[in-house]
């Protein structure tokens, strides 16, 4: 008779991959909660220089003003009068969001203080100009 040989069947080595399917799903969600997504005027401008100029790194609203008076939010273009309605809906997003206006250094000025009247009525708190150092 022949023998049978008695060696147990090997058995396959799996890792269980759902624990770290769950911890990435976990980080992910949480990156997106935390994340502020900054609103761009979406124009290129040549942005007037300051010596005294300082960096907001927590600007999220951004208005872009270009040297014949158009105005840019949200990479399209704005007409005066809704200026402050755009800026209303953005503050309903983060209620404690800033404002930086990056007006060209031809640009008129009544246009920028007519944009800044527009962000104080909407309940911009925090509104500055943009310039290069």
């Amino acid at each position: 008779m022949a023998k049978k040989s008695l060696k147990p069947k090997e058995e396959e080595a799996a890792i269980d991959m759902t624990p770290m399917l769950d911890i990435v799903f976990i980080m992910l969600i949480f990156f997106i909660v935390t994340t502020s997504f900054v609103k761009e005027a979406g124009v290129d401008i040549m942005e007037p220089t300051a010596t005294t100029a300082v960096e907001k790194p927590k600007a999220n609203i951004f208005v872009g003003i270009t040297e014949n008076g158009e105005i840019f939010m949200l990479k399209r273009k704005v007409q005066k009068d809704d200026v402050r309605t755009t800026i209303e809906n953005m503050l309903l997003e983060n209620p404690e969001s800033s404002l930086v206006i990056q007006a060209d250094l031809s640009s008129e000025s009544g246009i920028m203080l007519d944009v800044i009247d527009a962000a104080k009525k909407a309940g911009v708190q925090n509104i500055s100009v943009a310039a290069e150092n």
